[in-house]
């Protein structure tokens, strides 16, 4: 959405200032865009922990997925991908019974609160580590397909960002 922050940049600055003094971090940025950013890292914190995964590993799916609340984003299949982590639609019916809640509810959720879209996407992921007994990367293929070449390509791209920004955090770390 024009105007508003990246959920990830919103989430780093979260994880960043996790440990400042509240003086200090109104030197980051203004105090909504803060406190967005530690409901948002609240959300990672709590969706990794129900899903068994590192946060870190749900920020750089957050960071390759690329999307926002709101958005609805199309597919050559005829589905579409929705929120933050760009649920795929084939999902909603699952998520919809996990929730105990209607499709159309489930749809509104992954497409605009993010804290349920983070919870979604990281329970895909979870049951993606289960049918791969436990390999995180071939979750993370799983995750965006279980064609091998779409999924192998996904996670090319999932390894390039997450070495990008563990290079990033260790050159960006006060001497």
């Amino acid at each position: 959405m024009k105007g508003r922050p990246c959920i990830v940049v919103v989430a780093l600055l979260a994880l960043l200032a996790s440990g400042l003094s509240a003086a200090r971090a109104a030197d980051i940025g203004n105090a909504q865009t803060l406190a967005q950013g530690m409901r948002v890292r609240a959300c990672l914190d709590a969706a990794a922990r129900n899903a068994h995964v590192s946060p870190s590993v749900l920020l750089v799916l957050l960071y390759v997925e690329g999307g926002h609340p709101g958005t609805v984003s199309d597919n050559r299949n005829g589905t579409v991908d929705l929120g933050p982590m760009q649920v795929n639609s084939t999902w909603i019916g699952r998520i919809a019974a996990r929730w105990r809640t209607t499709p159309q509810r489930t749809y509104a959720a992954l497409r605009d609160s993010s804290c349920a879209n983070i919870e979604a996407g990281s329970w895909i992921l979870g049951q993606a580590l289960a049918e791969t007994h436990g390999d995180l990367w071939q979750a993370v293929a799983f995750y965006h397909s279980h064609t091998p070449r779409f999924g192998e390509a996904y996670l090319r791209r999932f390894y390039r960002i997450a070495t990008s920004m563990m290079a990033r955090a260790r050159t960006e770390q006060p001497s």
